[in-house]
């Protein structure tokens, strides 16, 4: 028998690591090809690693909240075939627990020290790399501390540089207060002073930090999950990074509307899946990016970043409530077509799950549709680092006044508004008022005679 060592899989250009989130497949389980070993988790994204062959798991080389990184042995697989690979395998566990070998041989003497000061990582929701953890359990660092960390890598991580910054201010504000100079009249105790109202102050707890209690009882409290935290951490940053504004516009797409009518039978038959309004506004985005590139750009400090590719990120809603953002890339590349089989696709699988971390990243313009909610517009938080993210409300049908060459007249039309957040660091009202309105534009002009 022959053992098979499993990596972990690149998940993407920019994914350099994932936590394992829980084992499908544990030692003695027996797998088929293409069975899910394990479910795992990035910054953006929950996904499944498939196993490329069958055999017999042996044994897992990380446990579920370890963060493993790509390329990493992280499980050893028994196969059919008649090599003999114990040596490799050992080898393989060796360089997976590499990080476990590293650590410098403390004295016996602090061994004790040691176990008290031991920290429970697993009561925090927050991602942790093995030497952060390391660092922290050393310097007596308890989670909740840790959690208080305002950290500066990806999605506010913290780093082994800001956990030794945090821990060289802590160690200079013990030595302040040790090399303070002590009144002795300070160290009577605050109740032992004479002041009746200071002694009335202290017999009486305190209401200011009382913990807020409920009163009818009835009171729920949900936990945010991993994702939920995720977005919301982004949207703080996003808020406090740039000046939001928001211009809008109203739309006449009758003719869209009415054409979309007309070949949508014939489409679904035809193709085997259904045409949104979705891939319509994101090829009219795309069009108008080409016109105005300057709102595809993002900024890094005082520099502005002029993205080549059009690369359009659609929010998507997921069963659990959370929204996710897969992208659809080089969007001018493709025609009305391409873009449809591509929103259905992306669509289907973030509502089951199965995106890949690659498929969520890469964005440089977002589009969400707030008219699946019901709303005729909405004002939207800019996904960073991109500068923009443009607001579809519903379609409602409205009376509005129509110039004919005989006269204005009053006819009922198709109506919707269009509402764009932009970032005025960069973007102006010109800039901002223009791309929106150049977006109108498309979705007005439609050809009725159109061919998909």
């Amino acid at each position: 028998m022959a053992q098979y060592e499993l990596l972990l899989p690149k998940m993407g250009e920019s994914v350099a690591e994932a936590t394992v989130i829980k084992w499908e497949k544990n030692p003695g389980d027996t797998i088929e090809v293409d069975d899910t070993i394990l479910e795992i988790a990035t910054d953006k994204v929950d996904s499944e690693v498939p196993s490329p062959v069958s055999g017999k798991m042996v044994k897992h080389l990380f446990n579920e909240n370890d963060v493993a990184q790509v390329g990493d042995v992280i499980a050893i697989i028994e196969i059919e075939g008649d090599t003999a690979v114990e040596e490799e395998v050992k080898d393989a566990e060796i360089s997976t627990l590499k990080r476990e070998e590293e650590i410098p041989f403390v004295p016996e003497t602090i061994n004790e020290k040691e176990e008290l000061a031991a920290v429970d990582f697993s009561s925090s929701d927050r991602f942790y790399s093995p030497l952060v953890k390391s660092i922290a359990q050393e310097e007596g660092i308890d989670v909740q501390e840790l959690d208080l960390i305002k950290g500066s890598g990806t999605d506010g991580r913290v780093t082994k540089n800001d956990l030794l910054d945090y821990i060289s201010e802590r160690g200079k504000d013990k030595v302040e207060a040790k090399n303070e100079p002590i009144n002795e009249e300070s160290k009577q105790v605050q109740p032992q002073q004479s002041n009746p109202k200071a002694q009335e102050i202290k017999s009486e707890p305190s209401k200011a930090v009382k913990p807020a209690t409920s009163v009818s009882g009835g009171d729920e409290i949900i936990e945010m999950d991993r994702m939920r935290k995720l977005i919301a951490d982004h949207m703080v940053n996003s808020v406090q990074t740039s000046p939001h504004v928001t211009s809008f516009v109203e739309a006449d797409v009758t003719n869209l509307v009415n054409w979309r009518n007309k070949v949508k039978n014939s489409f679904e038959k035809r193709e085997g899946e259904k045409i949104t309004f979705t891939p319509i506004f994101i090829e009219a985005v795309a069009k108008a990016i080409k016109d105005l590139p300057m709102i595809n750009i993002s900024v890094k400090g005082t520099q502005i970043i002029k993205k080549k590719d059009i690369n359009i990120g659609m929010a998507a809603a997921l069963p659990s409530g959370n929204l996710i953002v897969p992208v659809i890339k080089n969007a001018d590349q493709l025609n009305l077509l391409g873009i449809t089989k591509s929103v259905n696709d992306l669509a289907s699988r973030a509502r089951l799950n199965k995106l890949q971390p690659d498929e969520v990243q890469g964005g440089t313009f977002t589009l969400t549709n707030v008219g699946t909610f019901g709303n005729v517009m909405g004002t939207p938080i800019i996904n960073q680092p991109q500068v923009a993210i443009l607001a579809v409300g519903a379609i409602k049908k409205k009376p509005a006044v129509i110039e004919t060459e005989y006269g204005d007249v009053i006819a009922i039309r198709h109506m919707m508004y269009l509402s764009l957040s932009y970032d005025h660091r960069v973007v102006d009202g010109s800039l901002g008022g223009s791309f929106v309105r150049r977006v109108a534009d498309y979705l007005e002009q439609w050809d009725s005679n159109r061919e998909i």
